[in-house]
């Protein structure tokens, strides 16, 4: 009866099994993975964003496969800020990066076609490949006094059914940033062998050091720029996202008829977040301000507490909400964070959660509140004495 592509196994694991009978069970619970803005303790201006919602605009019901004009130049206006120029035309709302991946999908892929994923990276690309019935093909980042990307590998992993290669710009979770050389390698790459560029650049206002680029308006290899307000604005319940479409003239004009086909079959933003989407982009410093002051307190709290434990070290990171430890590989990634849950009642994710490609490393959300952050290493640093 279900389709093929579906068949998961819906069974959960054995940490999620661990992590929902000590919940159930009211034992105390330091969560050092949450990554919901919205439960973080941050300040938000209430007033503000319930007045945008409601715009009496909302009630006139105005189709348009791109989105309104209003809420894109909203959008063309916060890459101007960051020195990125593209036109109002390029751009494609949609209620998340999720759905902005699978128009792009839709849009290169015939069945059995091969995307490109950075590893480490976040989980969410199987389950959104699977649905589209694309095949992804891994290629890594190295760390060496940094993150970098081996691009022996991506030149090694590029098949015939090779459409496309996403870059996570900042990586989720290692923080790592494009750089300017490496942009230049991937363009020669793309435009060579025929690939798009797929960016996700939903943490890029998050960053330590500098001011990163956008890929926005990149000209050299057709790229798609995707982003939204659930990081941005910390504001992920109110499904607000985009794409950004760059690139050679010829193939980005066949891409923009293309995807306005699809984005009208779905019309899938509603009109209160459109036309509030303006008022949440202009007010989104305020936000930023206080996850960045979080994220450098945590994270001066983790080094603080890692002097003491010449056993673990942290990796490097260049922005983004997450830190990566290099813990010993005595057990598994798996049983390592079975026992901090069970035994001090701390939990992390397990470094396999991200795809890396051996044991020896937890990940750990830098937006915890201070307390519950200071708390949850303690206890973890404890398992190391």
């Amino acid at each position: 009866m279900f389709a093929e592509r579906t068949k998961w196994n819906l069974a959960p694991n054995h940490l999620s099994q661990t992590l929902a009978r000590h919940r159930a069970a009211g034992k105390p619970l330091v969560d050092l993975t949450v990554s919901n803005p919205t439960e973080c303790g941050f300040e938000y201006d209430q007033r503000t964003i319930l007045d945008a919602l409601r715009n009496p605009a909302a009630l006139k019901y105005e189709p348009a496969p791109r989105g309104l004009v209003s809420a894109r130049q909203a959008v063309r206006e916060y890459y101007a800020e960051r020195g990125a120029a593209i036109d109002i035309d390029d751009i494609f709302l949609t209620t998340s990066t999720s759905e902005a991946y699978s128009f792009v999908f839709q849009l290169l892929c015939n069945p059995g076609d091969e995307i490109l994923i950075p590893a480490p990276s976040y989980p969410l690309f199987d389950f959104l490949a699977d649905i589209q019935d694309v095949k992804l093909a891994r290629y890594p980042l190295v760390y060496d006094h940094g993150w970098q990307i081996d691009f022996h590998a991506v030149e090694q992993a590029i098949t015939p059914r090779a459409r496309a290669l996403i870059v996570v710009h900042p990586n989720n979770p290692t923080g790592h940033f494009t750089k300017r050389a490496e942009m230049e390698k991937l363009n020669a790459i793309c435009s060579a062998r025929r690939l798009a560029l797929i960016v996700d650049e939903v943490f890029l206002d998050f960053h330590l050091d500098g001011r990163p680029a956008s890929f926005a308006g990149n000209r050299d290899a057709l790229t798609f720029t995707l982003s939204g307000i659930s990081k941005i604005c910390g504001l992920p319940q109110m499904k607000a996202a985009w794409v950004a479409v760059s690139g050679p003239q010829e193939s980005k004009r066949e891409a923009l008829a293309r995807l306005e086909v699809i984005a009208d079959t779905y019309l899938s933003m509603s009109a209160p977040v459109q036309l509030a989407l303006p008022t949440f982009l202009s007010d989104r410093a305020a936000f930023q301000r206080q996850l960045m002051a979080r994220v450098r307190g945590n994270l001066a709290e983790l080094d603080g507490q890692l002097v003491l434990r010449s056993v673990l070290s942290r990796l490097e990171l260049e922005g983004g909400w997450y830190a990566v430890l290099r813990v010993p590989a005595t057990r598994s990634d798996e049983e390592l964070t079975l026992v901090l849950l069970d035994e001090k009642g701390v939990y992390v994710h397990p470094g396999h959660y991200y795809d890396f490609s051996s044991d020896g490393y937890l990940v750990v959300s830098l937006i915890c509140e201070e307390r519950e952050f200071k708390t949850g290493l303690e206890r973890l640093l404890m398992q190391f004495r």
